[in-house]
């Protein structure tokens, strides 16, 4: 019997269902489509701090607590990424919520 690979599901604002569904070249892909052409370290450490932190507690962390973990500057995800949202997004989780998606899509 053939293994079927399928393709990731998302939801209408481009968010994975499923965040077991990611993978580090779905979130290349990702990111190219957001106009991130390569992804360097300091995205690798906060895509992955962003998945950590969901992990445990379910809900978006406060960007300045990532940014003061990995020793980067404050606002370091406006500085990486177009917005935290897009972060999110490439970083393969879910929908937040509403009230979430308002904080991370914040300038």
């Amino acid at each position: 019997m053939q293994h079927v690979l399928q393709q990731p599901e998302f939801d209408e604002y481009g968010l994975l269902r499923d965040p077991a569904d990611w993978t580090p070249d779905l979130a290349r892909h990702l990111a190219r489509g957001e106009g991130l052409i390569e992804l360097g370290p300091q995205h690798w450490a906060f895509l992955n701090a962003l998945r950590d932190y969901y992990q445990r507690f379910h809900v978006p962390p406060p960007t300045a607590r990532l940014c003061h973990e990995l020793h980067l500057k404050h606002g370091c995800g406006h500085m990486l990424f177009p917005s935290c949202l897009t972060a999110w997004r490439i970083a393969g989780l879910p929908d937040p919520g509403e009230e979430a998606k308002s904080y991370l899509s914040a300038e």
